[in-house]
């Protein structure tokens, strides 16, 4: 299964009552079940409630001896905290879920939010940058944030001190999106506490990430594939070679979403990012207009896809069994063209010639038993 392959001739339903949303939100917090097996489990058993029945036995055949799913109280104080921090879960057909997050293949299938989620309705622009941003590196992102904000445009970033604060603190009268690492009750940096209690009040914070967890260095990627995913577009401003900020230009290129970048002076390391973009095709943007004229036409809302038809992309039901000897074989096949680094699922079934659909469910297989590792844009690794 590659993962921009998630249809299903019977796709389970949204959830619809709190018991639903809360099995939903128990089965993405258990052990080893990550976005593409929670999507998977979900097809295969028809609600959370029957994959989380399932998973013991799904994890044993798998290999796992004595796996326990999430236990109700870990889930019990996370909502907990949610209601303490004033935060709504969203899921995956949720009328507020944003609509142009439903287009990435690794779309969270829930979420927590702070502050006004209509936002999540208009039109984003993602402004990313450089966290040691030189003087006229945080001026260039408060004049695009507040041109294109007077434009009807809400500015997405990722809370981080640099381009991204200067980018949010321009666009809090005109809507700003902040997608955090960690928690949505987790302020990080906290010299930016000020500017996110703001963005509660004025803008929408939002976590894929349980409350109270703390950022650790494997969340960003995964954070910033949702920056992007919320956005038409996506403008850096500053960036080192070697940064996130160029992660989110390259999630936003396999998403789809336009990538366009401010040139800066080549012996000036923070624009050197910035120039390898433009030198590769991204649109080189002088003000705002320069971003507006490079965006797609707006789909109008009626053209837009309907929410009930968004879990219509979800993967297919599991093939036929196949043998013990045959399952191990196929196990052995896949980790051995696994390594530490990361390589995408769709190159990995092709160098295997194996059809997608009996590749899946062992991809599966290896993520419960802790095997392998699934990290954002469908990239697959070696497991710790």
């Amino acid at each position: 299964m590659t993962e921009e392959t998630h249809s299903s001739t019977h796709p389970p339903l949204p959830p619809t009552t709190e018991d639903d949303r809360y099995a939903w939100l128990r089965l993405l917090r258990s052990r080893r079940v990550g976005i593409t097996t929670f999507y998977r489990l979900l097809a295969e058993h028809g609600s959370a409630q029957n994959a989380l029945a399932a998973l013991p036995e799904v994890a044993r055949a798998a290999g796992v001896d004595g796996y326990e799913i999430c236990p109700a109280g870990v889930i019990d104080a996370e909502i907990k905290a949610a209601k303490a921090a004033k935060a709504r879960l969203l899921c995956l057909g949720d009328g507020d879920y944003p609509s142009a997050l439903t287009d990435i293949p690794d779309a969270p299938p829930l979420f927590w939010a702070v502050g006004d989620t209509a936002l999540f309705s208009r039109p984003a622009i993602g402004i990313v940058g450089a966290r040691n941003a030189s003087s006229l590196g945080t001026r260039m992102a408060r004049a695009l944030a507040q041109e294109l904000g007077s434009e009807g445009y809400v500015i997405a970033s990722g809370l981080a001190r640099g381009i991204d604060a200067a980018a949010h603190v321009a666009s809090l009268g005109t809507g700003t999106i902040a997608v955090m690492a960690g928690g949505v009750d987790v302020i990080y940096p906290s010299e930016n506490a000020k500017l996110a209690q703001d963005i509660r009040d004025q803008g929408v914070l939002l976590s894929e990430q349980p409350l109270g967890m703390a950022p650790h260095a494997r969340h960003f990627p995964a954070r910033n594939r949702i920056i992007s995913g919320v956005s038409s577009a996506i403008v850096v401003v500053e960036a080192a070679t070697r940064s996130g900020s160029l992660i989110t230009a390259r999630d936003a290129l396999d998403q789809g979403r336009d990538v366009l970048a401010v040139p800066g002076h080549p012996f000036d390391a923070r624009a050197s990012g910035c120039n390898l973009l433009i030198r590769d095709g991204a649109t080189l943007v002088r003000n705002a207009e320069d971003v507006i004229a490079a965006l797609p036409r707006r789909v109008a809302p009626e053209q837009a896809q309907p929410q009930a038809d968004l879990l219509a992309d979800l993967p297919p039901p599991p093939p036929e069994r196949r043998s013990l000897r045959e399952t191990a074989s196929l196990h052995q096949r896949i980790l051995s063209r696994l390594g530490p680094s990361p390589v995408a699922e769709d190159q990995l079934i092709r160098d295997l010639s194996v059809p997608a659909g009996h590749v899946g469910p062992a991809l599966v297989d290896l993520e419960l038993d802790g095997k392998i590792r699934r990290q954002s844009g469908g990239l697959l690794s070696l497991g710790n």
